[in-house]
């Protein structure tokens, strides 16, 4: 299996790959050309040090005689086990002169420095975006092929990526790993954690330029934002209703797969426990929301809300067209039917069309 050959050739040993020099064109780079090389019968390669022939020989046998003391797992090469072992010592020797982030090997050093100098090596097919890692690319694309290899054994939803699958996992296991080291509230992503940590801070950079309210993540300020634009991308496949946030849209599907709260006395159905919890208070005629300026009573705390206004005066809602200011939205809404010429209200015996029900 193995032969030693005398060759005027020598092997350099490279971090990328192996090349041939012919020591007779380069003998002021090889001192002695009359080396002795090891040959394997199989492939047919040549290898200036035993060592790189065995390892050469479990590339061809499939054998894996290197295991892991921790977790047992079997590897061909030992300078693989060696790299693996660092996942559990947390060792990491390789660390970018940029920054000073720590790695356990170095080609994930070197992908990481494209961060720095923004090479972007792999670009999309489809949509010609640019990314600096392979993998990064692999993911996208499922966005184009709508590809989801990776699904949950509980309840069958597939994901595109393998950490979504594991965050979402902890849903039917009920980990939480995340903890505010405040309040010590649990979370079962980070990013919640995250979410959550700026309540204690009360930083809100994000403002609305309409009307001016403040939000700690740009995420809730583009939904907010959909208030004034009457922006609603979220429909029902069912019944067709659309919905200016994904989560409403959700919590509306409840109706349509019996996962509703229904109305003890009336039968009618809700998507929320609290919604039905209101609506309840029609029946019992319970108002436990009460303005301290004029004690009248009202069932929701948003109503009170918007009765109050009355008293301070205050009208966030304003029309773009004319720049008229209302107290409430509704009020905006059906204003703004004077410059649309909408008239959604008809009478039934004569059909003639109006703006307002109080016509």
């Amino acid at each position: 299996m193995v032969s030693y050959i005398k060759t005027n050739e020598t092997h350099l040993i490279s971090d990328l790959c192996v090349e041939t020099v012919d020591t007779n064109k380069n003998a002021e780079n090889v001192i002695d050309s009359n080396k002795e090389y090891f040959k394997y019968d199989i492939c047919g390669k040549k290898f200036l040090q035993k060592l790189l022939l065995k390892k050469d020989f479990h590339n061809h046998t499939k054998e894996k005689p290197y295991s892991s003391i921790v977790c047992n797992k079997e590897f061909s090469h030992k300078g693989n086990l060696n790299v693996h072992h660092r996942m559990h010592t947390k060792e990491k020797p390789y660390f970018c002169g940029v920054c000073g982030k720590g790695f356990s090997q170095r080609r994930d050093l070197k992908v990481h420095y494209r961060i720095h100098t923004n090479e972007k090596l792999y670009s999309c097919n489809v949509c010609n975006k640019d990314f600096s890692h392979k993998k990064n690319l692999i993911v996208h694309l499922r966005t184009h092929t709508k590809e989801k290899p990776f699904s949950c054994d509980v309840c069958g939803k597939g994901f595109s990526q393998r950490c979504v699958l594991k965050v979402h996992y902890r849903v039917h296991t009920g980990e939480k790993p995340f903890s505010c080291d405040v309040c010590n509230k649990d979370f079962s992503q980070r990013s919640h954690l995250n979410e959550h940590f700026l309540t204690h801070t009360n930083k809100k950079p994000f403002s609305c330029d309409l009307c001016g309210k403040k939000y700690p993540r740009e995420d809730k300020l583009k939904q907010h934002y959909r208030i004034h634009t009457n922006e609603k991308p979220f429909s029902c496949d069912v019944c067709g209703r659309i919905f200016s946030q994904k989560r409403y849209l959700k919590l509306h599907y409840r109706i349509h797969t019996n996962e509703a709260f229904s109305c003890e006395i009336c039968g009618k159905k809700y998507s929320q426990k609290y919604h039905l919890n209101v609506h309840f208070r029609t029946h019992t005629n319970e108002k436990p929301y009460s303005c301290d300026v004029c004690n009248k009573d009202f069932f929701r705390k948003n109503h009170l809300n918007e009765h109050l206004r009355i008293h301070t005066n205050e009208k966030p809602f304003s029309c773009d067209v004319c720049l008229k200011d209302f107290s409430q939205r509704s009020s905006l809404n059906v204003h703004f039917r004077i410059h649309t010429n909408e008239k959604p209200l008809s009478c039934d015996v004569c059909g003639k069309k109006y703006s307002q029900k109080v016509h």
